[in-house]
């Protein structure tokens, strides 16, 4: 969104949502979006445990815009990475950022190490690619979806759009129950969306 000046709109982060002290950085986020062009679009839901699932996920240049995203709205978000991620030296930083190191060889583990996250938390967010690479899939990983049934957290999608040069927010899922049908409804949402590399 931008203003009648030209400025870029920052979506209003309301009281319930967990909040990160990034100090200085926020500049920092402002700088990559100003540089790059990019804005965000629609409002950032003020509850305080949801799961963000964002796409199309086709480029390292989905976690700036991500980070820069974060540090920009002031939100504490987690999201898991593969474990050479949080090796020395940059191990402390990665964890600051949100990162969550996984063991990629055990998804169900994952799964259930989330939903016990959920419930020990008052709040608690977490950003997932739903593809889980960045190579092109036909079908979704359902992890994403059983962490969000099994904690009674509702799914927001948000979309990395290359072609308009934007983070868009939609409004929130709360899952049904029928995997199938929900997954397919989602990726109708993003089918339209240009990531950085066409696939």
């Amino acid at each position: 969104m931008k203003t009648s000046n030209g400025k870029t709109s920052i979506p209003i982060v309301g009281e319930n949502v967990p909040k990160k002290k990034t100090y200085f950085l926020p500049w920092i986020g402002k700088l990559i979006f100003s540089i790059f062009g990019w804005v965000f679009k629609n409002e950032f839901p003020n509850i305080p445990k949801f799961v963000i699932i964002f796409g199309p996920h086709t480029s390292n240049w989905d976690f700036i815009f991500g980070i820069a995203a974060i540090l920009i709205l002031g939100v504490k978000i987690s999201w898991m990475g593969k474990q050479s991620l949080f090796r020395k030296p940059f191990g402390g930083i990665v964890r600051w950022l949100g990162g969550i190191p996984i063991d990629r060889s055990s998804s169900h583990g994952v799964v259930d190490t989330m939903i016990n996250q959920y419930k020990s938390m008052d709040e608690f967010i977490l950003a997932i690619a739903p593809e889980g690479t960045r190579k092109k899939v036909n079908n979704w990983k359902s992890g994403f979806y059983r962490i969000a049934t099994g904690s009674g957290v509702p799914i927001l999608m948000a979309c990395f759009d290359y072609k308009n040069k934007s983070i868009t927010f939609a409004p929130l899922i709360y899952p049904s129950g029928n995997l199938n049908a929900d997954i397919e409804d989602m990726q109708l949402f993003f089918e339209n969306i240009r990531g950085k590399k066409s696939q």
